[in-house]
């Protein structure tokens, strides 16, 4: 018995991470699923006759210490990981996908959940336990619940492969960013550069025993040099570098894993009897179709490829006139827009990020959080984190009354993949008349402080960050009966609205007049500047949408396709598929998809549209706090009542018109990108 399979004696019953070793894991998986074996058995040996409350809502409570113990893990294998976790997250994933199998293919099981199912019509049920019932009943038979004998084997044999494949993808997408390295020793390589990003680089260089600037692929190393630094040779190594990831034919090359995850997930999806794996997936999402995803996402295509397309030549004629760029490669992207955009609207990221120190952003979201939702936040010391970075927070409503306790980790290190995400340690549930409140955790990798600055966040880490917070708040504001509809857990093209809905504040004078001042002088940004934000909002924006629709057909192409056996070459795949979207010249040495971890590692296979059809959602819904105020409380408790606390108790559709009024349009988003004419 370790540590993990005993009720945690902390504050808020959080997890003791500073007592738990790496050896605690494998025997607390052992344990905690003999436990919920033990609980799936008292279920299929109950005599009576199954009813809802000692079949339906018995299963969704069992296995509560192995989730903990499950989320706790793999959170920190994101977050904090080393190669005894992986070598662990190897072991474990198979056990877990077994134990998965166990429940979904038991026969005895899935009768009694099939008995209730049946009955359904004759046991008076509220809204949330016909949900309840209505997904515990597919999740057995979209998992293989009505399958022969020897199909269910089969299906086994494939789950068991594909939770191993996923991990070895993630590991060796972590493992190419951590090696490559590019140590400058001349200072005159680093023109260009700001000055915060040449510090952190010499630090990051100090940190490692080495003399000189170190740049990375890590996201704050990476992008500052993109954006700013004129070597245009040491660009292309640093882009080649970052595009080639896992695509180099050694050890950590993911072609192959590519390429048996898109198989196994399409055996799957037939011998379940769908089509194709985007049609397994898609039968529990807004959007239902892969047909209709394609339509949206063609549609998108057809308005955003001529904005697209002019913006490119214009940058084009930009690089060529400021430095003869014959041709513009990937690697001018980034730089060439930052200077375009600082020639049109007189703005660029070193004169907006002394307006964004980290702390002085955390506590602006705080404040809005406080405005729109009534919540309190109260840093605490004393909870016990898996990183010294690692932030506390106590999340309270007005009345005092816990809501939720907060991590927050900030800054990259070795051990923590890329990107940000939010993430739950504990979710929201009520049991025995006690309201469990979760515990929600947001990470980001942003720029740390130096010896001379703190961390001051681009305008994009910005967003981030209030994207990841608006994620946390729907993880936050759960207020559900069943842990398995709780915070997060909506349909996955539903799931970024309260985050990208959030990031709208950002751009709003009301928002930014909360926490924007200036971390030396102590000054509120400059109206003007507010105005410069606002005006090159849509900078681009038909460039970036055109990359978000690639990727989305990207997802849709492997994972829609019906013969993806005969696919033997990533590459060529995934370069016919860019060629409707297509705007830099191709880079030989690269490959998007042998990194593309959100579809081959994450949940959203099948699921990138997600974010421009959430898009579609958070334009509609912001546009109606902007009718009535962006602080307007009937507005924000009509959004924290219908959608924010509801998880995934109703259609999402349904949840959406009680807040809305309405279905949403397109048309919103169109306006705000600046694709469509304003009205």
């Amino acid at each position: 018995m370790t540590i993990l399979n005993t009720p945690f004696e902390t504050l808020y019953q959080t997890a003791p991470f500073s007592k738990i070793k790496n050896e605690d894991y494998l025997p607390a998986f052992l344990q905690a699923i003999k436990e919920a074996k033990a609980e799936i058995d008292a279920i299929t040996n109950n005599p009576a006759l199954p009813t809802f409350e000692n079949t339906i809502e018995a299963l969704d409570f069992s296995g509560e210490q192995l989730d903990r113990i499950s989320n706790i893990f793999f959170n920190l294998n994101s977050a904090e990981t080393n190669d005894e976790i992986q070598k662990i997250a190897q072991e474990v994933s198979p056990l877990l996908s077994e134990f998965s199998n166990d429940i979904t293919l038991n026969e005895t099981l899935f009768s009694r959940v099939k008995f209730v199912y049946d009955h359904k019509a004759e046991l008076n049920l509220t809204i949330e336990q016909e949900t309840l019932l209505d997904k515990k009943y597919k999740g057995f038979s979209r998992n293989g619940a009505n399958l022969s004998g020897d199909k269910k084997e089969k299906l086994r044999e494939i789950d068991k492969k594909l939770s191993q494949l996923k991990l070895k993808f993630g590991e060796n997408v972590l493992a190419e960013t951590n090696k490559f390295e590019m140590l400058l020793t001349n200072e005159a390589n680093l023109s260009g550069l700001p000055d915060g990003a040449k510090e952190a680089a010499l630090q990051l260089a100090e940190s490692k025993n080495k003399k000189g600037w170190l740049i990375t692929l890590d996201y704050p190393s990476y992008i500052p040099f993109m954006t700013y630094a004129d070597n245009r040779n040491l660009r292309k190594k640093l882009a080649v570098a970052a595009g080639a990831k896992a695509f180099n034919s050694d050890e950590n090359d993911n072609q192959d894993n590519v390429l048996q995850i898109v198989k196994l997930r399409y055996k799957r999806a037939q011998l379940l009897g769908y089509k194709t794996h985007a049609h397994f997936v898609l039968e529990e999402r807004m959007a239902k179709t892969p047909d209709a995803v394609q339509n949206f996402l063609n549609e998108l295509l057809e308005k955003a490829k001529p904005a697209a397309e002019k913006e490119f030549k214009d940058l084009e004629q930009f690089a060529k006139e400021l430095d003869g760029i014959e041709t513009l490669e990937k690697w001018d992207g980034a730089y060439y827009s930052e200077k375009l955009k600082q020639k049109l609207f007189n703005l660029d990221d070193q004169q907006l990020k002394p307006y964004f120190k980290l702390e002085n952003v955390i506590e602006g979201v705080f404040t809005i959080a406080e405005r729109l939702y009534d919540l309190k936040f109260e840093e605490i010391k004393t909870i016990d984190k898996y990183h010294e970075d690692v932030l506390t927070y106590k999340v309270s409503d007005t009345n005092g009354n816990l809501i939720s306790i907060l991590y927050a980790d900030f800054f990259p290190r070795p051990g923590k993949r890329n990107g940000a995400w939010m993430t739950v340690f504990k979710p929201q549930y009520i049991k025995n008349g006690e309201n469990s409140r979760p515990h929600i955790s947001i990470v980001c990798n942003f720029t740390k402080p130096t010896k001379s600055k703190p961390s001051l966040l681009t305008f994009n880490e910005v967003t981030t960050l209030f994207h990841e917070f608006g994620h946390a708040l729907h993880g936050m504001l759960a207020n559900t009966t069943y842990p398995s509809l709780s915070g997060t857990n909506v349909f996955w093209d539903f799931v970024e609205l309260p985050s990208q809905v959030l990031e709208n504040w950002c751009y709003e004078k009301e928002a930014l007049e909360l926490f924007a001042t200036h971390y030396e002088t102590g000054k509120l940004i400059p109206m003007e500047l507010i105005t410069k934000i606002k005006a090159s909002a849509t900078f681009h924006e038909g460039m970036q949408t055109l990359r978000q629709i690639s990727f989305g057909l990207l997802d849709m192409s492997w994972h829609s396709n019906e013969s993806p056996e005969s696919i033997d070459s990533v590459k060529v795949h995934e370069s016919e598929v860019f060629k409707k979207t297509k705007l830099y010249p191709d880079v030989i040495e690269n490959c998007m998809s042998t990194s593309f971890s959100h579809i081959f590692q994450g949940g959203y296979s099948s699921g990138y549209y997600s974010y421009k059809w959430a898009e579609v959602l958070d334009a509609d819904a912001f546009e109606y706090f902007l009718e009535e105020g962006v602080f307007n409380k009937k507005v924000a408790t009509k959004f924290k009542d219908h959608v924010l606390s509801r998880g995934g108790i109703e259609d999402p559709m349904t949840l959406y018109k009680r807040f809305r009024g309405k279905e949403p349009r397109p048309d919103a988003l169109l306006k705000r990108a600046g694709l469509i004419k304003q009205e």
